[in-house]
């Protein structure tokens, strides 16, 4: 029989076990672990919901985990899309929440996108995944400190911003810093500076802050996270042959596109997409001494994408410059190097066609852009087919002071025509886009737009700038309560520059030019279009692209070209279906016509 004494050890033993279970710290737990652990994939955001698993993408275990490692501040992902990139700034977020509370800050290219990835990403992890529901409220409680852009949990906060918006950036005092998409950043955050150099700013009174920088790159010269990649370790995805155990990155040049294989770049064995995946990979750093840790990923390591499907992707994408360029940076995770080439207008002067019309047979729609200077209007009207391929139709200055109302008259007149094709029937404009940016007339402008939007004559304004989209959301001026949309030139201009460079007649975006004198498409006109390049310039210690004019040339051509495309782009027809335009006998459709009121007009029409 136990004695009275053990018998009061035995309670008091087990009373404290119990008390340090409670009052000791959890376990041990990376990042990768912490996922392994808890994390959850929901079914609006995964095609595979339920418990995360590392092994599923093993190349993802050293990036989590990196960015617990005390010695490291700073981790640099450059990637491909389809890898996982979004899920491991979750991971980071939800074992911070959970696991060690820290403010932090999460910050998108514009504060749109960071709304967007809160509704779509953030909340359903945090539904979904118990231990974080049970630390942060939902949006629709009554917990007034939690919104879509912050969201307080015991011990910290998480902000989510636009890299846009200089109140987001500057705002808080910050230890982990996530900085999502950088090369799709603006060069400056308003008037304030760089961007992710102001979110850092905010993590200077931590010993222990942590900063994540990653993104699918641009162009070579100016992609942010190329420039952090190159400074970091360096480090490569490997997988190990199957046939010599050699470890290697998984290269497109090795890559065999009639059976979807890739060769060894040391033994020369070739093996399939699967037999390589088996290997047990491991990430090579080839500058090791480096103080920040670097990754890069590309698309043949990615668990959801077969080595088939991208081997397709890639030939569908270099049958145009634009679409190549795309992939590259999406698929390969690499910069696209620009190679220089300048624009001869002699080139584009010699090519020009005689057309059997006023309007050629393969001309679905036109659209119209237009200059407004002080003692003129200049015009084109650009005819468009399938494939984006385009007809130069006429080129017009129409001469007058544009605060008096004879010249808006003579547009008018002008944008009212009909443009006859050889069957005999005729088209009409079917958007036009007229500049207001230089301020001079911006009044006369307006005026003049808001009575015929029903006719999608509209105002636009240009903004440069890497990252800016060629046509942003429309918005209403404040006292003519005009249609504006703000138009991204320089994405225009090299949409431009990459179509005259096609030599190729009748492939998508070759660009056809009149040889009929009348038509306006003389030297002059060559000039000027091509009359701008791009160039590279350093601000603030930052590089950019900007396009500058060449010494006397005058560049009204290319930017008026840049509206009427603009105009196609704010009516997104669907150019491979018969498109129901307005012809000399029809009037336009005011009820499809019409912007809507939250900024996007009415659904493209053929589409």
């Amino acid at each position: 029989m136990m004695d009275t004494t053990t018998s009061d050890f035995t309670k008091t033993f087990g009373f404290f076990k119990k008390l340090a279970k409670r009052v000791a710290p959890p376990p041990p737990h990376t990042i990768s672990s912490w996922a392994d652990a808890y994390r959850k994939l929901s079914a609006e955001a995964s095609s595979e919901p339920g418990q995360w698993r590392t092994d599923r993408t093993p190349y993802m275990r050293a990036i989590m985990d990196a960015f617990i490692d005390p010695n490291l501040e700073q981790v640099v992902v450059q990637s491909s899309a389809q890898v996982g990139k979004t899920e491991l700034l979750l991971n980071i977020v939800g074992y911070y929440v959970d696991y060690d509370p820290a403010p932090m800050m999460l910050i998108q290219p514009t504060e749109g996108l960071a709304e967007a990835f809160s509704k779509d990403r953030l909340a359903p992890m945090i539904r979904d995944t118990e231990t974080l529901a049970a630390k942060i409220s939902d949006v629709k409680s009554r917990d007034g400190e939690n919104t879509i852009l912050h969201k307080k949990y015991p011990g910290g906060q998480i902000t989510l911003g636009g890299a846009n918006a200089p109140a987001s950036l500057a705002s808080r005092p910050i230890r982990i810093v996530l900085c999502d998409e950088v090369d799709r950043y603006p060069a400056s955050a308003g008037t304030e500076g760089d961007p992710v150099s102001l979110a850092v700013k905010r993590t200077t009174t931590f010993w222990n802050r942590k900063i994540a920088l990653v993104s699918t790159p641009t162009i070579k010269g100016v992609s942010r996270i190329e420039a952090a990649y190159m400074a970091s370790t360096m480090e490569q995805w490997c997988l190990p042959c199957p046939s010599c155990g050699e470890h290697q990155p998984l290269s497109w040049e090795q890559v065999r596109f009639d059976d979807a294989s890739l060769a060894c770049k040391y033994c020369g064995a070739i093996h399939g997409e699967f037999d390589w995946k088996e290997g047990t990979g491991k990430w090579i750093a080839r500058k090791p001494e480096s103080k920040s840790r670097g990754f890069h990923l590309n698309e043949l390591a990615s668990p959801w994408k077969r080595w088939s499907t991208i081997i397709e992707e890639f030939k569908e994408a270099k049958k145009d410059i634009e679409t190549l360029k795309v992939w590259i940076n999406t698929s390969l995770g690499e910069t696209w190097e620009e190679k220089g080439e300048q624009l001869e207008e002699d080139d584009l002067l010699n090519r020009r066609e005689a057309y059997d019309a006023s309007v050629p047979a393969h001309v679905k729609l036109l659209t119209a852009g237009v200059d407004v200077q002080n003692d003129r209007l200049e015009i084109e009207v650009v005819g468009w087919g399938k494939g984006k391929e385009s007809w130069g139709i006429e080129y017009r200055i129409l001469y007058g002071d544009p605060t008096k109302p004879d010249v808006w008259k003579d547009l008018d007149d002008y944008v009212s025509r009909s443009f006859h094709k050889s069957d005999g029937s005729g088209l009409m404009v079917a958007c036009t886009c007229i500049d207001s940016g230089n301020g001079n007339h911006s009044t006369e402008i307006y005026r003049y737009c808001v009575k015929r939007e029903h006719r999608r004559i509209f105002a636009i304004k240009g903004q440069g700038g890497l990252g800016i989209s060629f046509v942003g959301r429309m918005s209403r001026t404040p006292r003519e309560k005009c249609a504006l949309f703000i138009i991204g030139v320089d994405a225009g201009k090299e949409n431009i520059m990459t179509r005259l460079k096609n030599k190729f007649e009748g492939t998508d975006g070759y660009c056809h030019f009149p040889t009929d004198a009348t038509r306006g498409y003389g030297e002059e006109y060559f000039h000027g279009l091509t009359s701008e390049k791009k160039v590279i310039r350093f601000h603030k210690g930052r590089p950019r692209i900007e396009w500058i004019k060449k010494s006397g040339a005058r560049n009204e051509p290319l930017d008026v070209r840049n509206y009427a495309t603009a105009a196609l782009e704010i009516l997104n027809p669907n150019l491979d279906k018969e498109i129901p335009v307005a012809t000399a006998s029809s009037k336009p459709n005011t009820q499809t016509a019409a912007p809507r009121k939250r900024g996007t007009i009415s659904k493209g029409i053929g589409g």
